[in-house]
């Protein structure tokens, strides 16, 4: 096969991240655990790794999801989690026990 011409890659990847805009805007970035200004409460955990406060069908919920970008936009990916507000209360009262665990396990 010639040098100069290039092999199609396949690539397999588990993300759901929406297709690349080569000319989307330059993203903002955001320090870890920084809450961003935007209409929903929302805090930065990693990259596009967000915590938002979210409300679904009449109802409030804290989503854990990585989102991904389109057309400027960023949007909630399939990869997360929402949590009513009562279960984000029970894993929050777990997480010294947790924490203890994971110190033993690490």
């Amino acid at each position: 096969m010639p040098k100069n011409k290039k092999q199609a890659s396949s690539s397999s990847s588990d993300s759901d991240e929406g297709p690349v805009d080569r000319n989307a805007p330059p993203e903002k970035k955001a320090k870890m655990g920084a809450k961003t200004d935007d209409k929903e409460p929302t805090w930065v955990l990693q990259g596009k790794k967000l915590v938002k406060i979210r409300e679904f069908k009449g109802k409030m919920y804290i989503d854990i999801r990585e989102f991904y970008e389109k057309n400027g936009e960023l949007l909630p990916g399939k990869k997360g989690v929402s949590l009513t507000p009562e279960v984000w209360r029970k894993l929050l009262s777990l997480g010294d026990e947790i924490n203890e665990t994971l110190s033993t396990m690490c």
